[in-house]
């Protein structure tokens, strides 16, 4: 752990980010503050250093049991969001008023500050600019400027929104294609602050403050994706919903026959992994995990997608799990959750999670498996209309659990996500969220995956990642199910009818 001092920032709280600049989901762990200061290893949650020097650590439901885990709780306090908890809300009922809170402002959104500033505005509380990348100047407070409705120029910031809108990929970084930069359309003319070498013609990314500070005309901006260090240069700033976002949300005819062909190859190296899981003995999670590595580049990945999750028995009921243990053995009995992916020649991303079986099941795998497998199989054959979001689908997913309580298992996160040159893309969303009633639209492509987790005994999610087609879901995936973990007596006839589409071995 990392010991920071508040008195070097002259604030009473100081906000810590698990992300960079760039606001990026995935960042490498020597670059994670949140892990500099608690050791927790997840990819996502803000740590709130208080004037006491204890440290409260926010994490939503994926992340509970592995922070318990991981943070030293003489010095971290594990904040345990539940579903449908405000992460920002629950921050700013943690701060005392009249106080001073310090943000690196390069790594939270500007949409994210001005909530935050109107949260604590009504404690009286200041919001001070810490940003590690320059000398915080003491006295120096940040103030959000109104803005006017002006014409149409555009700044992009969002990695995947620029690598989307210029065509290009970088395979520099584990677990990314995504190229990092600052996009300007001035005038319909593109300039390319980025520090990647392609066939582009770019500027460096040193000069973009200079340049921008420059620029009198009003610039179009989503608060969402822009950081509030570069919002803050801009003279005269024009809210709006990114115009790329959706666009990048429904797939072009190319770009599904592409995911197709890379989700061909994912389900090959996951079927290669099982059959060298089933046949050989005393191996760990770290060698699954090498196994499949190898699978993938042997079929063509250049990188993969997020670093795999390889979970054996309690260790799989950690939703992100990503210890890769290699003193954690399968033995006969025991339970393996595998969640993968890769990239392949054109950056997109694949993802998908199935559960193996050592052997012999017992009577609660077999109950806990097959429960999620009906919940994925009603989910996937959702009768989608034309203002179906992925709310109602989410939903329906709790309805099914509630309804086949298995004590002391819960589903403690959103059913899917959107896929496409990031992992994780929005839109669309499968959740409680506010952000899942965006209407589904056609080749938007999504993520299925269920799943039931109890910390002492095992987790178990099945995972697809789904494309609409001419109305329907279609899955990418055709990797099989465990037919020795399915109780064919649990699923009606219906159910047993959609599982017919696929393989089951």
């Amino acid at each position: 752990m990392t010991d920071f001092d508040l008195k070097n920032y002259g604030v009473d709280y100081l906000l810590v980010n698990s992300t960079n600049k760039f606001l990026l989901e995935y960042v490498p762990i020597e670059e994670n503050s949140v892990h500099k200061l608690t050791g927790f290893t997840g990819d996502v949650g803000d740590a709130l250093i208080c004037p006491d020097g204890k440290i409260l650590l926010f994490v939503d439901s994926r992340f509970h049991i592995q922070a318990d885990r991981e943070v030293d709780h003489s010095k971290v306090e594990v904040v345990k969001l539940q579903l449908g908890q405000k992460i920002n809300d629950e921050i700013c009922i943690r701060i005392k008023p009249n106080s001073t809170l310090g943000i690196d402002l390069s790594k939270v959104s500007q949409a994210r500050f001005e909530y935050l500033s109107a949260l604590l505005n009504e404690l009286n509380v200041i919001i001070k600019d810490c940003s590690t990348d320059k000398k915080c100047r003491s006295g120096e407070f940040v103030k959000v400027d109104d803005f006017k409705q002006i014409e149409d120029n555009i700044l992009i910031t969002k990695s995947e929104e620029i690598s989307y809108v210029c065509g290009i990929r970088s395979f520099s970084y584990n677990y990314s294609t995504k190229v990092d930069g600052k996009l300007l359309i001035i005038n319909g003319k593109p300039i390319l602050f980025t520090d990647y070498n392609g066939d582009m013609d770019t500027k460096p990314l040193d000069e973009f403050e200079a340049f921008i500070k420059d620029i009198d005309l009003p610039i179009k901006v989503d608060k969402t994706s822009v950081n509030a260090q570069d919002y803050a240069l801009i003279k005269n700033p024009v809210s709006i919903k990114s115009p790329i976002k959706e666009v990048k949300s429904i797939k072009t005819k190319e770009e599904i026959k592409h995911m197709k062909y890379c989700f061909d190859m994912t389900d090959k190296a996951l079927k290669a992994t099982r059959d060298w899981i089933y046949s050989n003995d005393n191996i760990s999670e770290y060698d699954i995990a090498e196994e499949l590595e190898k699978n993938f580049r042997k079929y063509g990945a250049k990188s993969l997608s997020f670093q795999s999750i390889v979970a054996i028995n309690e260790n799989s009921a950690l939703a992100h799990y990503n210890k890769l243990d290699k003193n954690k053995i399968l033995n006969n009995g025991d339970l393996v959750l595998i969640d993968c992916g890769a990239y392949y020649d054109k950056g997109y991303a694949t993802d998908i999670t199935r559960v193996f079986i050592k052997g012999e099941p017992s009577k609660l795998q077999k109950e806990v498996y097959t429960n999620v497998l009906k919940v994925f199989l009603n989910c996937f054959n959702y009768q989608i209309t034309k203002e179906t979001s992925g709310f109602e689908i989410d939903k329906l997913a709790h309805h099914i659990f509630d309804m086949n309580k298995i004590e002391g298992f819960e589903f403690s996160h959103g059913l899917g996500h959107g896929v496409g040159i990031s992992v994780h893309e929005t839109p669309p969303n499968l959740s409680k969220n506010e952000v899942a009633k965006t209407v589904i639209q056609e080749n938007m492509c999504f993520t299925i995956e269920p799943g039931l987790y109890n910390e002492k005994e095992f987790g178990v999610r099945l995972e697809n990642t789904c494309h609409l087609e001419n109305g329907e879901i279609v899955s990418f995936a055709k990797m099989c199910f465990e037919k020795k973990l399915i109780d064919m007596s649990m699923l009606t006839d219906i159910e047993k009818e959609y599982l017919e589409v696929f393989e089951v071995i």
